[in-house]
């Protein structure tokens, strides 16, 4: 059986170009690469050859050994035979890409079935790239090179927003008052979008709209932050210019298409009297229109610098003092809804960081 096609002449899985020499030499940690296929001389062949273009090689022989790997190891690429026993090619991918944990690493599919039926099965499972058997040893290496370049990239990506979430809490940390805010907001904002059967997509960004909706005030001096007085004009102005710019803080990160609208738009009004553009009504994004409900009612139910905490009793009482006015009537009587039903769950402080949010 031909594994690989030799254009070259040279042994099979040995790396003597220039070009690959090259590479070897550049990487610091070698990229470990999920292997899985149930014909053995297939996948003995083809971890030969990650091994000799220096990567760690993982090897599966089924589906089920390729999920429980892939959770195990994370590794860095997933190269994936279509027809396997346990849970086929298809399958792996699917459960790969919808567990947050393994969503991100790229799934190469290795098939011998080159219809295009078999690539839409590929695609719709989430398949980043396919390869069909047998191999030019040359392709194979240029495949696995492209897609770790996009993992580092991602990698590097998921760095930053991770320090953008960090820079988040720390502005709240600035104040107090509003310890546990954040988190509140993210919980309260995905149990809205819920029960108002909102998509995955909506409830995810609403979920991180909550926790990134302040990081403007990165830019507010803290004597206004924590003022226990009314604000001047020119103070309020000042605070007035921070939702424009968390929009900007988080634009380059891969999420700012879904949640720069809740952060530039969480302060507008139902009426058009809020900020910063005075939209009104449904011209508002909807996950805006949550977490502005939402962040009134953990502000009223909270000690701030210039009152107590209200009950929630007398919270919904000026909810629905302001539906239709400030906030979106139908969802602020299904957020009232939810507290009056004791449906609403209120995250405690020991365990709020451990959620995982919707993906």
């Amino acid at each position: 059986m031909t594994l690989f096609y030799d254009f070259s002449q040279e042994r099979a899985f040995r790396c003597e170009t220039a070009q690959c020499r090259a590479a070897k030499k550049e990487r610091r940690v070698a990229a470990k690469i999920l292997v899985a296929d149930d014909n053995p001389a297939m996948r003995e062949a083809i971890v030969r050859f990650v091994e000799a273009e220096g990567y760690v090689a993982l090897a599966a022989r089924n589906g089920r050994e390729a999920l429980n790997l892939a959770l195990a190891e994370l590794p860095d690429l997933v190269l994936l035979d279509v027809t396997m026993p346990d849970y086929d090619g298809y399958e792996v991918c699917r459960r790969l890409k919808a567990d947050p944990r393994t969503a991100l690493i790229p799934v190469t599919m290795l098939t011998v079935l080159d219809a295009p039926e078999h690539r839409w099965r590929g695609i719709e499972a989430g398949a980043d790239d396919f390869l069909t058997k047998p191999f030019d040893e040359r392709l194979l290496r240029a495949r696995i090179q492209s897609q770790l370049r996009t993992k580092r990239l991602t990698d590097q990506l998921e760095r930053t927003e991770s320090v953008i979430f960090a820079l988040a809490l720390a502005v709240e940390a600035k104040d107090m008052y509003t310890e546990g805010h954040l988190w509140r907001l993210a919980y309260y904002g995905e149990q809205l979008a819920t029960a108002a059967g909102l998509g995955h997509d909506v409830r995810r960004a609403v979920w991180q709209g909550g926790l990134l909706h302040d990081i403007g005030k990165i830019g507010v001096a803290d004597s206004i932050l924590r003022k226990p007085a009314p604000l001047t004009p020119e103070e309020y102005a000042q605070i007035k210019q921070h939702p424009e710019c968390g929009a900007r803080i988080i634009a380059p990160m891969r999420f700012a298409r879904d949640v720069a609208p809740i952060i530039r738009g969480h302060h507008e009004h139902w009426d058009g009297s809020g900020y910063p553009y005075g939209l009104r009504g449904e011209e508002i994004p909807i996950g805006a229109r949550i977490i502005a409900i939402v962040d009134a009612y953990d502000a009223m139910t909270t000690d701030r610098p210039y009152r107590k905490a209200l009950s929630p009793e007398r919270a919904v009482q000026r909810l629905r003092a302001r539906c239709g006015i400030q906030w979106d009537p139908s969802l602020t009587a299904l957020f009232i809804m939810l507290i009056e039903q004791k449906r609403l769950i209120v995250p405690n402080d020991a365990g709020v960081t451990h959620h995982i949010p919707v993906v």
